[in-house]
């Protein structure tokens, strides 16, 4: 017991995640988001939880929700991978931050190509395979490819990289498998430096 209260201290002395909230963020709207944001999002949120058209979706969508996907759409277009998601079918920021999509058939491909990327552990036992984002300690992405179509993926984040180093696997492993902890919207967006207001594409 002393021994596994001596690694919680140490693991919760190097956690990102300040003791300082953000401010809290607010619903959104279709019209707020800036141009080259809801071009990339065209055509990709229609038939999302019922909703015909993508600003009907987006509007409709908790807060949580539209801050996870603005996530995304920011971290796969860094990584040159947004282009590869033709229909988001789910999205979710509290809970863990994660997306369910249909993707192009070149996403599979592009993924095993990259050296960003390594499928190395990094499938689930229901899932065809999955791929790891490496270079990142923190906020790493995690790709997985559904058994029941070859299109259809889904993708989260792992505030802690089980590759990145044994620190950052123990880490992984105290914070999500033992304590059964995951991160939402805000801890990932304060991993990775995120404001809505300044979201830049490439």
């Amino acid at each position: 017991m002393g021994s596994r209260n001596m690694i919680a201290r140490r693991l919760r002395a190097h956690s990102p995640i300040s003791d300082d909230p953000p401010e809290r963020a607010r619903s959104l709207s279709w019209g707020e988001l800036a141009p080259q944001v809801r071009a990339a999002l065209a055509g990709r949120l229609e038939g999302l939880y019922g909703a015909e058209q993508d600003a009907t979706a987006f509007d409709a969508l908790a807060v949580d929700k539209q801050q996870a996907l603005l996530i995304f759409v920011q971290r796969l277009d860094n990584v040159k991978l947004w282009r590869e998601v033709r229909r988001v079918t789910n999205v979710y920021g509290a809970g863990g931050v994660g997306m369910e999509f249909v993707a192009s058939d070149a996403l599979r491909a592009r993924l095993r190509e990259s050296r960003r990327f390594t499928s190395r552990f990094a499938a689930h036992r229901d899932t065809a395979e999955g791929f790891y984002e490496l270079r990142r300690a923190r906020a790493a992405l995690h790709f997985l490819r559904a058994r029941r179509g070859g299109r259809e993926w889904s993708a989260h984040f792992d505030l802690y990289a089980p590759l990145s180093n044994p620190l950052g696997a123990l880490r992984h492993l105290w914070h999500e498998r033992w304590r059964g902890e995951t991160p939402d919207w805000e801890s990932i967006a304060m991993t990775l430096g995120y404001n809505w207001q300044k979201l830049t594409l490439t």
